[in-house]
């Protein structure tokens, strides 16, 4: 694996077509699989690992997100990545950046009104890696549902010669999806935590019963989340990030909530004819918490 600094030398690295895996870093299972699938779709695997200073709305959550580049980098080794794009913020921003990339519609509620201006520090940041990196493809997963709709959107609107590939959700053995955040929820609150994915889970056998009324899946979400600070429960079109009334088209039905400090977001992807996308569970403990007392 090779190790870039910069736009200029990471593209002078690249033959053939290339599979973009954007990180930023302490990577879990979910980009390992990310990693995985743009193996076997290009020529080369090339990873980006950047702390992204513009999708921060709480300094406090930028200055603790875990920075561990030698184990990253082993990881991104090991998973078969070829570039490892690594800039510094030098490099990402050389002057202090009056631009911003805002997707309109797409971004405004759910997550957007929760975090003012992470979408469009994630929007630039994107962009900025699409067009310096010029990958054929790029992989997120589905996780981040509402990121991923806009991220499509505005590859559309910008016309950038990339393809989106959303990948599956990863989740840890109890159901939470992969997060670095899952490190810091406390022991006693794990239990609190994996329901969140329980009441969504509950909510796709509604769906794959019959149901298509937004507001009876939403509530049979929200009945795993009592007690819980519940920032939102949404159904939501899966092109627009819209809310929707009814389940009749391909939508996601998303949550986010704080246990015990720590902000979670899930969702699962369900589709008009009862069938759903809830993820892939992990056989065994991730290695999100490998020397973690």
């Amino acid at each position: 694996m090779k190790v870039a600094e910069t736009f200029a030398e990471c593209r002078s690295l690249t033959e053939g077509s290339i599979g973009l895996v954007p990180t930023l870093g302490y990577l879990h299972e979910g980009h390992l699989d990310l990693m995985s699938r743009a193996k076997v779709g290009n020529d080369q695997v090339m990873a980006s690992l950047f702390v992204n200073p513009l999708q921060f709305d709480e300094v406090a959550d930028f200055d603790a997100y875990p920075r561990q580049f030698e184990r990253d980098a082993r990881l991104m080794k090991q998973a078969g990545v070829d570039i490892l794009f690594a800039p510094s913020v030098e490099e990402m921003y050389p002057i202090e950046p009056v631009t911003r990339v805002v997707v309109g519609g797409l971004t405004e509620s759910m997550e957007g009104a929760h975090r003012p201006g992470h979408f469009a520090g994630v929007a630039t940041v994107v962009t900025k890696l699409l067009a310096g990196l010029q990958p054929d493809r790029a992989y997120f997963g589905k996780k981040d549902a509402q990121q991923l709709a806009m991220v499509i959107r505005l590859t559309v609107d910008l016309s950038l010669p990339v393809e989106i590939v959303p990948c599956s959700t990863i989740r840890e053995s109890d159901g939470l999806a992969l997060s670095s955040r899952n490190i810091r929820i406390p022991a006693g609150d794990r239990d609190r935590a994996a329901r969140v994915s329980k009441g969504l889970f509950a909510a796709a056998e509604l769906a794959a019963s019959g149901e298509r009324d937004g507001q009876v899946l939403e509530r049979a979400a929200l009945e795993y989340l009592i007690g819980i600070d519940v920032e939102y429960v949404a159904l939501a079109e899966r092109a627009t990030a819209q809310r929707l009334a009814t389940l009749d088209r391909p939508a996601f039905l998303a949550t986010a909530v704080r246990i015990g400090g720590v902000r979670l977001i899930d969702n699962v992807w369900l589709e008009p004819n009862g069938t759903s996308d809830r993820g892939t569970l992990l056989r065994s403990t991730s290695i999100l918490y490998e020397g973690v007392n």
